[in-house]
């Protein structure tokens, strides 16, 4: 059964985009329990693989049933649209443990056995003990698992947002929810997402989190409750490429014709990215990247703009059709 948002007048003019390195944390837990999630993200697996023997995410997959609540607390919407880890972390650390336990309650309530299980109702319990020790093993998959990963997932994700924010100036809210993703449909007043479970809510003059995410792919999620921001969450441009490793064939004649690091810059700007990003994904250092990019944008190959403190880069369509006529 579909999720139904319902738009009164105020909640359109209170829409915005937001990143989240807490739920890529979270979502990341849930793919490596996820087998098949796997396939998308084969080598991000391998590159974590040792990280993770060290992990006991037994606890955290408790509370991922494949079909069923996730407690909110543990991942919600973003406190702002450039939120860090540690202000996140800090906002579960704050959890009301009344409220905890009912979240908690539920999830592991679709979960067979997991209520009565001794884990279970330890956490029932002390509710506090619970969120203490759900956000102490959140911050170590975090250091673990995510942030080696975080500037290349970031850059990703903020591609994400400004490219949809253009959008929204250009088509309006009404068009750009449906391209987020084939399973949005919007009528003018009514966004409803083909996901499974079925959940109503009318947005009261709050707005909507619009959140790229990488770790959900190719997953659509929504259904947040009060007190959070309704939100939904959708898969990031450009995921399927990225993470593919760096230094594969990018074309003898485009290597011959700009040189192996210029190719190789333009070559992984599958999406728009910036220089820090580019230059671990590439393995080079951020000078010689970032002089790279300062010859490819001079000779008309790259466009670059600016978001937030940082500066992406772009192909523009002469460096699209001479990297596509070199594949």
């Amino acid at each position: 059964m579909p999720f139904r948002l319902f738009f009164g007048d105020d909640d359109l003019l209170r829409c915005r985009f937001a990143v989240s390195p807490l739920w890529e944390t979270q979502e990341a837990v849930r793919t490596l329990g996820r087998p098949d999630r796997h396939g998308y993200h084969p080598q991000w697996l391998r590159r974590i693989r040792e990280a993770a023997r060290g992990l006991d995410l037994a606890p955290l997959w408790l509370l991922m049933p494949v079909r069923g609540h996730s407690p909110d607390f543990l991942g919600p919407p973003p406190i702002g649209p450039t939120a860090t880890f540690e202000e996140e972390i800090a906002g579960v650390r704050a959890a009301d443990p009344v409220a905890a336990r009912a979240d908690i309650a539920r999830s592991l309530a679709d979960t067979p056995g997991a209520l009565q299980s001794p884990r279970g109702r330890a956490w029932l319990a002390d509710p506090a003990g619970a969120v203490r020790e759900l956000a102490d093993l959140t911050e170590a998959a975090w250091h673990a698992l995510v942030e080696p990963e975080w500037p290349r997932l970031r850059a990703l994700l903020e591609a994400d947002v400004a490219y949809h924010s253009r959008r929204l100036a250009e088509v309006g809210l009404g068009a750009l929810l449906p391209e987020l993703d084939r399973r949005l449909a919007w009528d003018g007043r009514t966004l409803t997402v083909d996901w499974h479970g079925e959940h109503v809510r009318d947005l009261g003059g709050r707005g909507l989190v619009l959140m790229p995410s990488v770790f959900s792919w190719p997953e659509v999620v929504s259904g947040f409750e009060a007190p959070w921001q309704p939100t939904v969450v959708y898969p990031a441009r450009g995921l399927a490429g990225w993470w593919a490793e760096p230094g594969g064939e990018r074309g003898v004649a485009l290597v011959r014709l700009l040189g192996r690091g210029r190719a190789a810059v333009l070559g992984a700007l599958e999406e728009p990215a910036t220089t820090s990003a580019l230059a671990h994904r590439l393995g080079l250092a951020p000078s010689s990247v970032s002089a790279h990019l300062s010859v490819l944008r001079g000779a008309g190959l790259l466009a670059s703009r600016r978001y937030g403190h940082q500066v992406l880069y772009e192909r523009t369509p002469l460096g699209m059709a001479l990297v596509g006529g070199a594949g």
